[in-house]
């Protein structure tokens, strides 16, 4: 992935999750090194800051970032990291 001018590619890749199933008015928002969650129920804005969390512990673990990675090695990691 090329980065456009100005910017490093570890900036040109984020995780953005939006929860709509919010029900009883509370704003949700966490930020993370690469991943920016709003929304959601409680359970699930819990449920997308496991994932990234978990997203993020097996780049780590590949010695990778989300810029590095194949769209397929990313449904991959979403996978595993969602299950």
């Amino acid at each position: 992935m090329v980065a456009p001018k100005g910017y490093s590619n570890k900036q040109s890749a984020m995780l953005l999750g939006l929860g709509l199933d919010n029900k009883d008015g509370h704003k949700r928002v966490t930020k993370g090194e690469n991943f920016y969650l709003v929304g959601g129920s409680e359970e699930t804005h819990d449920h997308m800051v496991e994932t990234a969390v978990k997203v993020n512990e097996k780049l780590a673990k590949k010695g990778k970032h989300l810029s590095e990675v194949s769209k397929e090695e990313f449904t991959d990691i979403i996978r595993e990291a969602s299950s």
